[in-house]
């Protein structure tokens, strides 16, 4: 099998759709930002703060090519911000895009400070950060499934059966 990657903006459940599929199909699995706070010994805010968002996503694009053995791999939301991520991951993947409504977004994130590009942005701003980055998942994407008022498990099941009919 090819590996499964997972985009989509903040909250919209890749890196629990990611553990689901884990631990139900036994796959491999691995979320960027966790590996990125890891290898690179700093939370992702410190990262944005001392280093800024353009090294964020220099790291983001190492990670994709250094997890290449792993089966399903959640990205972090602005992986779609670099044309170089597509090509990676599209030359070994399926690229599955979670799409939560902007609304639903809203909801889970409403008491979550730790999004350096969401938590200090108004309703507006983060509104037209969603749109710019709805528009770029499609482009990557090879496969959506919406993911408003959907349980994890029918969202891993569907995109089990979503990948072994590509």
């Amino acid at each position: 099998m090819n590996i499964i990657y997972l985009i989509g903006f903040m909250g919209s459940g890749k890196s629990t759709v990611g553990a689901y599929l884990k631990e139900t199909y036994q796959l491999s699995s691995v979320d960027t930002d966790e590996w990125i706070e890891k290898n690179y010994e700093k939370s992702i805010p410190s990262i944005f703060a001392e280093e800024g968002e353009e090294q964020f996503r220099q790291y983001e694009m190492e990670a994709l090519r250094a997890l290449r053995g792993y089966d399903v791999i959640a990205t972090g939301g602005g992986i779609v911000e670099r044309d170089e991520n597509y090509s990676t991951m599209h030359e070994n993947g399926t690229i599955v895009y979670l799409q939560a409504s902007f609304k639903e977004i809203m909801v889970r994130l409403q008491h979550d400070a730790s999004r350096p590009l969401w938590k200090d942005q108004d309703v507006v701003e983060r509104e037209e950060l969603y749109n710019r980055r709805h528009a770029l998942y499609t482009s990557f994407a090879d496969v959506v499934i919406h993911t408003d008022q959907k349980k994890i498990a029918d969202i891993g099941e569907r995109i089990i059966e979503l990948v072994q009919e590509e």
